[in-house]
């Protein structure tokens, strides 16, 4: 459920002491030096403002030092409010919709925004997808305008690839691909997926040789309309996924820069891997989501030059 009537998504003090909590459940540590015992809350002016002190490092420090929010000026509880808000959206929120939801400015939603898909990237699932007598489907799509809706002398745009692995009943992995070959998808299926496991894709010749590095290789033809053979080989699982992630893309975002792909990539595998088939609820996903802002800097410079260049 998303309860954004909840007092932390409108209070600041309620809002910090939520994050408090969640960031320092074993008690508070400086963020600059990781000393526990060596850290009190500031007095006098400073009393209930979250502001303490390491007597070791001679620091002050906030809640907030050492992960994502770390020297914004939006008060916390947008904060709070806007990741709940992109991890209750099954097909996301624009940075548009979130500017007109908190009174921001578009400018510091679409940050914002970008801040929290960082905290939302997660590396390789321990032990990698799959595993004994478990199936990951591989696919790839492509992400971006059709030449028809080009203006008129305008370059027809580039469609950027993009490779997803997808654990049956389990978790999901993308990645932005600068090509659709051995050479790009061969690293990223060894180091992601399980040796162990049962590798299900389409007829593209990319996928033969790595294919005989698994416990087993299927496939089925599309392009003789081949979608699903017994009820066992099919890439259903991962078009599904697909169908998600771009109707996101092109209805809630309309675009999106080839630089900022990945970030947009992680969000709907976070989702995705945090869902109520797996035992997670709205509220849930966002406690999962603020583990993520941890130790973690993205500046508005470096974001926005970077889509930008």
């Amino acid at each position: 459920m998303c309860d954004i009537s909840n007092p932390i998504f409108h209070n600041e003090t309620k809002a910090r002491r939520f994050l408090e909590a969640q960031r320092w459940a074993d008690g508070v540590f400086c963020p600059y030096c990781g000393q526990f015992d060596t850290v009190r809350q500031l007095a006098g002016k400073y009393k209930n403002t979250g502001w303490h002190h390491c007597n070791d490092c001679r620091k002050k420090f906030t809640v907030r030092v050492g992960t994502l929010y770390e020297r914004s000026h939006i008060p916390l509880h947008k904060w709070l409010l806007a990741t709940h808000l992109m991890c209750s959206s099954k097909k996301g929120i624009s940075a548009h919709q979130l500017h007109r939801m908190l009174g921001i400015t578009y400018k510091s939603a679409w940050f914002m925004a970008h801040r929290i898909r960082e905290g939302m990237r997660e590396g390789k699932p321990e032990g990698g997808l799959g595993g004994q007598n478990k199936v990951v489907e591989v696919d790839e799509t492509y992400v971006g305008g059709k030449a028809k809706n080009a203006k008129r002398g305008a370059p027809i745009p580039e469609k950027e690839p993009v490779i997803t692995l997808l654990e049956r009943d389990g978790q999901v992995r993308s990645f932005h691909v600068m090509s659709v070959n051995g050479a790009t998808l061969g690293p990223i299926l060894r180091t992601q997926i399980d040796r162990k496991s049962y590798l299900m894709t389409d007829e593209s010749r990319v996928y033969m040789g790595i294919g005989k590095e698994y416990a087993g290789h299927g496939s089925v033809n599309h392009s003789i309309d081949e979608y699903v053979r017994g009820g066992f080989w099919h890439t259903n699982t991962v078009e599904g996924y697909f169908s998600i992630f771009k109707r996101g893309i092109y209805g809630v975002f309309q675009h999106v820069s080839q630089q900022h792909l990945k970030r947009y990539l992680a969000e709907f595998d976070f989702r995705y891997n945090y869902r109520i088939k797996l035992g997670y609820n709205d509220a849930d996903r966002m406690l999962v989501a603020l583990k993520g802002i941890e130790g973690k800097r993205l500046t508005y410079r470096r974001t926005y030059e970077g889509a930008h260049a």
